[in-house]
Protein backbone atom coordinates (compact mmCIF):
# COMPACT_ATOMS: atom_id res chain seq x y z
CA UNK A 1 0.00 0.00 0.00
CA UNK A 2 1.08 3.75 -1.37
CA UNK A 3 1.98 5.61 1.83
CA UNK A 4 1.38 9.44 1.70
CA UNK A 5 2.85 12.11 4.02
CA UNK A 6 1.02 15.49 4.28
CA UNK A 7 1.07 18.65 6.43
CA UNK A 8 -2.07 18.52 9.03
CA UNK A 9 -4.22 16.32 10.48
CA UNK A 10 -6.85 13.90 9.43
CA UNK A 11 -9.26 15.79 6.97
CA UNK A 12 -6.52 18.63 5.96
CA UNK A 13 -7.15 19.66 2.19
CA UNK A 14 -3.83 18.18 1.77
CA UNK A 15 -5.26 14.76 2.37
CA UNK A 16 -8.14 15.38 0.41
CA UNK A 17 -5.17 16.44 -2.28
CA UNK A 18 -3.47 12.94 -1.49
CA UNK A 19 -6.69 10.79 -2.01
CA UNK A 20 -7.88 12.51 -5.43
CA UNK A 21 -4.73 11.67 -6.99
CA UNK A 22 -3.71 8.06 -5.42
CA UNK A 23 -6.95 7.19 -3.92
CA UNK A 24 -8.83 5.90 -1.12
CA UNK A 25 -6.77 2.80 -0.77
CA UNK A 26 -3.36 4.51 0.93
CA UNK A 27 -1.59 4.32 4.04
CA UNK A 28 -1.66 8.67 5.30
CA UNK A 29 1.39 9.90 7.21
CA UNK A 30 -0.31 12.77 8.99
CA UNK A 31 2.20 15.19 9.88
CA UNK A 32 3.10 18.69 11.71
CA UNK A 33 4.89 20.67 9.19
CA UNK A 34 6.67 20.49 5.86
CA UNK A 35 9.88 20.40 6.69
CA UNK A 36 8.65 17.08 8.61
CA UNK A 37 6.55 16.14 5.53
CA UNK A 38 9.92 16.31 3.37
CA UNK A 39 12.16 14.43 6.06
CA UNK A 40 9.90 11.43 6.03
CA UNK A 41 10.30 10.88 2.00
CA UNK A 42 13.80 12.24 2.18
CA UNK A 43 14.26 9.37 4.92
CA UNK A 44 12.17 6.53 3.19
CA UNK A 45 9.25 6.62 5.58
CA UNK A 46 6.90 7.44 2.91
CA UNK A 47 6.68 6.21 -0.58
CA UNK A 48 5.73 10.40 -1.67
CA UNK A 49 4.53 13.73 0.42
CA UNK A 50 1.93 15.86 -0.89
CA UNK A 51 2.04 19.45 -0.33
CA UNK A 52 0.55 23.13 -1.38
CA UNK A 53 2.68 25.63 -3.63
CA UNK A 54 0.65 28.22 -4.44
CA UNK A 55 -3.49 29.44 -3.64
CA UNK A 56 -5.31 31.04 -6.32
CA UNK A 57 -5.95 33.64 -3.94
CA UNK A 58 -2.97 34.14 -1.41
CA UNK A 59 -0.13 33.25 -3.57
CA UNK A 60 2.36 31.41 -3.55
CA UNK A 61 3.60 28.79 -0.27
CA UNK A 62 7.31 30.02 0.52
CA UNK A 63 8.15 27.39 2.54
CA UNK A 64 7.29 24.45 0.01
CA UNK A 65 9.64 26.87 -2.17
CA UNK A 66 12.37 27.15 0.15
CA UNK A 67 12.38 23.16 1.09
CA UNK A 68 12.44 22.40 -2.56
CA UNK A 69 15.65 23.94 -2.77
CA UNK A 70 17.22 22.59 0.31
CA UNK A 71 16.13 18.94 -0.22
CA UNK A 72 17.32 16.94 -2.82
CA UNK A 73 13.77 15.62 -4.08
CA UNK A 74 12.00 15.46 -7.11
CA UNK A 75 8.19 16.87 -8.48
CA UNK A 76 6.44 13.60 -9.62
CA UNK A 77 2.85 15.13 -10.00
CA UNK A 78 0.38 17.73 -9.01
CA UNK A 79 -3.36 18.76 -8.80
CA UNK A 80 -5.47 21.80 -8.60
CA UNK A 81 -7.69 21.30 -6.02
CA UNK A 82 -10.97 23.77 -5.47
CA UNK A 83 -10.72 24.84 -2.10
CA UNK A 84 -14.40 25.41 -0.57
CA UNK A 85 -14.36 26.26 3.02
CA UNK A 86 -17.14 24.99 5.72
CA UNK A 87 -17.98 26.60 9.67
CA UNK A 88 -18.23 23.43 11.51
CA UNK A 89 -19.27 23.32 15.63
CA UNK A 90 -19.55 21.02 18.05
CA UNK A 91 -23.34 21.82 18.27
CA UNK A 92 -25.95 23.29 16.05
CA UNK A 93 -25.02 26.72 17.48
CA UNK A 94 -26.51 30.24 16.02
CA UNK A 95 -24.01 32.44 13.98
CA UNK A 96 -24.50 34.89 16.63
CA UNK A 97 -23.65 32.78 19.13
CA UNK A 98 -20.30 31.74 18.17
CA UNK A 99 -17.85 33.01 20.30
CA UNK A 100 -14.69 31.68 18.51
CA UNK A 101 -13.60 30.67 15.65
CA UNK A 102 -10.51 28.84 14.82
CA UNK A 103 -8.42 27.67 11.59
CA UNK A 104 -5.47 28.39 9.58
CA UNK A 105 -4.10 32.12 8.81
CA UNK A 106 -4.84 31.47 4.67
CA UNK A 107 -8.31 29.73 5.33
CA UNK A 108 -9.48 32.45 7.96
CA UNK A 109 -8.42 34.94 5.32
CA UNK A 110 -9.74 33.06 2.51
CA UNK A 111 -13.13 33.05 4.48
CA UNK A 112 -12.51 37.24 5.72
CA UNK A 113 -16.14 38.44 4.45
CA UNK A 114 -18.31 36.16 5.70
CA UNK A 115 -16.24 36.12 8.99
CA UNK A 116 -16.35 39.75 9.29
CA UNK A 117 -20.57 38.90 9.86
CA UNK A 118 -19.73 37.38 13.23
CA UNK A 119 -20.03 40.31 15.43
CA UNK A 120 -19.01 38.33 18.76
CA UNK A 121 -16.04 35.96 17.11
CA UNK A 122 -12.56 35.70 18.14
CA UNK A 123 -10.80 34.79 15.10
CA UNK A 124 -7.65 32.69 16.45
CA UNK A 125 -5.15 31.10 14.01
CA UNK A 126 -4.45 27.60 13.87
CA UNK A 127 -1.36 25.52 11.99
CA UNK A 128 -4.11 23.04 9.97
CA UNK A 129 -7.65 23.59 8.83
CA UNK A 130 -8.50 20.00 10.51
CA UNK A 131 -6.71 20.73 13.36
CA UNK A 132 -8.71 23.68 13.87
CA UNK A 133 -11.62 21.26 14.43
CA UNK A 134 -10.03 18.92 16.53
CA UNK A 135 -9.39 21.86 18.77
CA UNK A 136 -13.14 22.84 17.86
CA UNK A 137 -13.73 19.31 19.58
CA UNK A 138 -11.95 19.74 22.83
CA UNK A 139 -12.65 23.50 23.32
CA UNK A 140 -16.31 23.38 24.44
CA UNK A 141 -16.43 26.01 27.68
CA UNK A 142 -17.77 28.61 25.20
CA UNK A 143 -19.46 28.39 21.64
CA UNK A 144 -16.57 27.49 19.14
CA UNK A 145 -16.37 26.70 15.64
CA UNK A 146 -13.79 25.69 12.81
CA UNK A 147 -13.04 26.92 9.49
CA UNK A 148 -12.28 23.62 7.44
CA UNK A 149 -13.18 20.75 4.84
CA UNK A 150 -16.55 18.89 4.71
CA UNK A 151 -14.28 15.65 4.96
CA UNK A 152 -13.06 17.11 8.67
CA UNK A 153 -17.09 17.64 9.67
CA UNK A 154 -17.51 13.77 8.79
CA UNK A 155 -14.48 12.37 10.50
CA UNK A 156 -14.96 14.17 13.56
CA UNK A 157 -18.70 14.45 13.95
CA UNK A 158 -18.95 17.66 13.54
CA UNK A 159 -22.17 19.89 12.62
CA UNK A 160 -21.93 22.36 9.71
CA UNK A 161 -23.64 25.71 10.34
CA UNK A 162 -22.69 27.09 7.53
CA UNK A 163 -21.14 26.15 4.13
CA UNK A 164 -19.31 27.08 0.94
CA UNK A 165 -17.83 30.42 2.90
CA UNK A 166 -15.10 31.43 0.93
CA UNK A 167 -15.09 35.07 -0.25
CA UNK A 168 -14.42 33.64 -3.80
CA UNK A 169 -15.81 30.31 -5.66
CA UNK A 170 -12.83 30.02 -7.68
CA UNK A 171 -10.24 29.40 -4.79
CA UNK A 172 -7.73 26.82 -6.34
CA UNK A 173 -5.00 25.28 -4.28
CA UNK A 174 -1.93 23.60 -6.43
CA UNK A 175 -0.31 20.59 -4.68
CA UNK A 176 2.90 19.04 -5.84
CA UNK A 177 3.53 15.26 -5.32
CA UNK A 178 7.36 15.11 -4.09
CA UNK A 179 9.64 11.63 -4.32
CA UNK A 180 13.10 10.64 -3.93
CA UNK A 181 12.94 9.50 -7.49
CA UNK A 182 12.41 11.60 -10.72
CA UNK A 183 10.01 10.30 -13.37
CA UNK A 184 11.27 10.44 -17.21
CA UNK A 185 8.54 8.43 -18.91
CA UNK A 186 6.70 10.01 -21.53
CA UNK A 187 3.51 12.16 -20.48
CA UNK A 188 0.13 13.59 -22.61
CA UNK A 189 0.54 17.00 -21.08
CA UNK A 190 4.03 17.48 -19.69
CA UNK A 191 5.60 20.13 -17.70
CA UNK A 192 8.90 20.61 -15.83
CA UNK A 193 9.98 23.15 -12.85
CA UNK A 194 13.70 24.18 -12.15
CA UNK A 195 15.09 27.23 -9.96
CA UNK A 196 18.70 28.86 -10.77
CA UNK A 197 20.88 31.46 -9.56
CA UNK A 198 21.99 34.16 -12.14
CA UNK A 199 25.59 35.59 -12.57
CA UNK A 200 25.36 39.03 -11.41
CA UNK A 201 25.25 40.25 -15.32
CA UNK A 202 23.77 43.30 -17.18
CA UNK A 203 20.88 41.73 -18.31
CA UNK A 204 21.01 38.33 -16.69
CA UNK A 205 17.21 37.81 -16.01
CA UNK A 206 16.29 39.51 -19.34
CA UNK A 207 18.68 36.83 -21.18
CA UNK A 208 17.34 34.09 -18.66
CA UNK A 209 14.00 34.61 -20.60
CA UNK A 210 15.05 34.42 -23.69
CA UNK A 211 16.74 31.16 -23.95
CA UNK A 212 13.36 29.88 -23.50
CA UNK A 213 11.39 32.72 -25.71
CA UNK A 214 14.13 32.06 -28.49
CA UNK A 215 13.07 28.06 -28.41
CA UNK A 216 9.05 28.90 -28.33
CA UNK A 217 8.98 27.00 -24.85
CA UNK A 218 6.06 28.38 -22.52
CA UNK A 219 6.71 29.54 -19.11
CA UNK A 220 3.94 29.07 -16.96
CA UNK A 221 5.19 30.76 -13.82
CA UNK A 222 8.10 32.17 -12.53
CA UNK A 223 8.86 33.18 -8.76
CA UNK A 224 11.97 34.91 -6.82
CA UNK A 225 13.26 33.93 -3.11
CA UNK A 226 15.45 35.86 -1.57
CA UNK A 227 19.04 33.83 -0.40
CA UNK A 228 20.05 34.09 3.02
CA UNK A 229 23.28 34.13 2.80
CA UNK A 230 23.19 36.77 -0.30
CA UNK A 231 21.34 40.06 1.35
CA UNK A 232 19.29 40.91 -1.80
CA UNK A 233 20.32 38.47 -4.06
CA UNK A 234 17.34 36.11 -5.30
CA UNK A 235 17.10 32.53 -6.76
CA UNK A 236 14.24 32.35 -9.35
CA UNK A 237 11.97 29.32 -9.99
CA UNK A 238 10.27 28.43 -12.85
CA UNK A 239 7.25 26.04 -14.57
CA UNK A 240 7.47 25.52 -18.18
CA UNK A 241 5.59 23.55 -20.86
CA UNK A 242 7.56 20.31 -21.84
CA UNK A 243 9.59 17.74 -20.25
CA UNK A 244 12.90 17.18 -19.62
CA UNK A 245 13.69 15.18 -22.37
CA UNK A 246 12.43 17.74 -25.17
CA UNK A 247 15.63 18.43 -27.34
CA UNK A 248 14.44 22.13 -27.06
CA UNK A 249 14.14 22.18 -23.23
CA UNK A 250 17.57 20.73 -22.84
CA UNK A 251 19.12 23.39 -24.90
CA UNK A 252 17.33 25.69 -23.11
CA UNK A 253 18.93 24.76 -20.36
CA UNK A 254 22.43 24.14 -21.41
CA UNK A 255 21.88 27.74 -22.56
CA UNK A 256 20.62 28.87 -18.94
CA UNK A 257 23.60 27.27 -17.17
CA UNK A 258 26.04 29.44 -19.58
CA UNK A 259 24.57 32.51 -17.43
CA UNK A 260 24.00 30.87 -13.75
CA UNK A 261 25.73 30.21 -11.36
CA UNK A 262 23.83 27.54 -9.92
CA UNK A 263 20.60 25.79 -12.24
CA UNK A 264 18.64 22.55 -10.38
CA UNK A 265 16.31 20.74 -11.92
CA UNK A 266 12.83 19.20 -9.76
CA UNK A 267 12.11 17.21 -12.94
CA UNK A 268 9.14 17.19 -15.56
CA UNK A 269 5.82 15.47 -14.83
CA UNK A 270 1.82 15.56 -16.18
CA UNK A 271 0.09 18.93 -15.82
CA UNK A 272 -1.98 19.05 -12.79
CA UNK A 273 -6.04 18.73 -13.56
CA UNK A 274 -8.32 20.26 -11.07
CA UNK A 275 -10.62 18.50 -8.58
CA UNK A 276 -13.34 19.55 -6.37
CA UNK A 277 -12.91 19.08 -2.50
Amino acid sequence: MIKIAFQGERGAYSEIAAKKLFGNNISISPSFSFDEVFLKVKEKKVDYGVVPIENSLYGSVFETYDLLLQNSLSIIGELNLQINHHLLAGEKYKLNQIKKVYSHPQALGQCSLFLKTLKNAQLIPAYDTAGSALITLKDTQIPTAAVASRNAAQLYSLKILKSNIQNNKENFTRFLVISKKKIKKGFHNPKSSICFELKSIPGALFKALSVFALRDINLLKIESRPIPHKPFEYVFYMDLSGSMEDTKVKNALNHLSEISIKLKSFGSYETGKIFKS
